[in-house]
């Protein structure tokens, strides 16, 4: 029996030449805690990326140090052959340490390695969007990226990457990458408690180039907020569901990744985020991050 999906919401926007749905999804929470080892069920997982799929999903967000390894390796054995509308984006630049931290790695060596590992688990020839990951696991960290950049634009050169982007990036960082070659998204720390960006949304859309807020939801700590708890009382909706509808509604720019493990709240999530918020609903939620 077929399953009638539902409409994504927010529609769809473009990367580069790519056409992908603004409701995506972000497979880091498909490991085993922490972001290290395997899911405690991997048939469930596989199950999480066919849905994602089935329900018309065309941007997955992942990385090869997820698991180390696992979310790619997941992504290839629950996907491989890949429909053509579906864009898979990753990131390098971010190594994991026995104690399961983040140490950066974006000396060109280490991220040609990077490339080619995500090619490899991924079972690719080319990648559609590598991500840049800068800073550390304490957040953004000023400096040039100058050299790490221009090795993934030599990648690109050789036709290993056909779009790049920039993760936990600053301001400044993003106009130095655009002074090197061009970008098509950001994707950095962001949310209705987080506001942080601003400024740099708006700038970006003025532009064309996408903007996909990690941590949607707050994290590991879920957004809390009596204001939103208010609204989505009013709403008749989960706070979370509120938190993604009004990213969406916030900027066209705006991609979200947000991750599950289960194929029900996968479904929560798409259902949730198609809210529509009112003008009074929209100032309520933006004292939030302002106060």
């Amino acid at each position: 029996m077929s399953v009638v999906s539902p409409v994504l919401p927010g529609g769809t926007w473009t990367l580069g030449d790519l056409t992908v749905t603004r409701f995506g999804y972000g497979a880091m929470q498909l490991t085993g805690p922490g972001v290290m080892g395997p899911p405690a069920d991997r048939d469930a997982a596989l199950a999480v990326l066919r849905e994602v799929v089935e329900l018309g999903i065309t941007h997955i967000d992942t990385a090869d140090v997820y698991g180390p390894h696992v979310t790619n390796e997941l992504i290839r054995e629950a996907l491989h052959p890949y429909p053509d509308s579906l864009l898979i984006a990753t990131k390098v630049g971010a190594e994991r340490d026995a104690q399961g931290g983040w140490p950066p790695a974006r000396d060109p060596q280490s991220l040609r390695q990077q490339v080619h590992q995500n090619l490899k688990n991924l079972g690719l020839d080319v990648l559609d969007l590598v991500y840049l990951r800068l800073g550390n696991a304490e957040g953004r960290q000023p400096g040039s990226i100058a050299e790490a950049f221009e090795t993934l634009v030599e990648l690109q050169q050789q036709g290993l990457i056909r779009h790049l982007g920039l993760s936990n990036a600053t301001p400044e960082q993003v106009a130095e990458a655009q002074s090197i070659a061009p970008i098509v998204g950001v994707q950095n720390l962001y949310n209705l408690a987080y506001r942080h960006d601003d400024a740099l949304i708006d700038s970006l859309a003025a532009q064309g180039i996408a903007y996909v807020p990690f941590f949607p939801l707050g994290g590991f700590t879920p957004l809390q907020s009596a204001v939103l708890s208010t609204v989505a009382t009013r709403l008749d909706a989960s706070p979370l569901s509120v938190a993604l509808a009004w990213l969406l509604q916030r900027s066209p720019n705006i991609l979200l990744i947000p991750g599950t493990k289960s194929i029900t709240h996968l479904r929560e999530n798409v259902a949730g985020a198609g809210l529509s918020l009112s003008d009074t609903d929209l100032a309520e939620l933006d004292t939030i991050g302002r106060a």
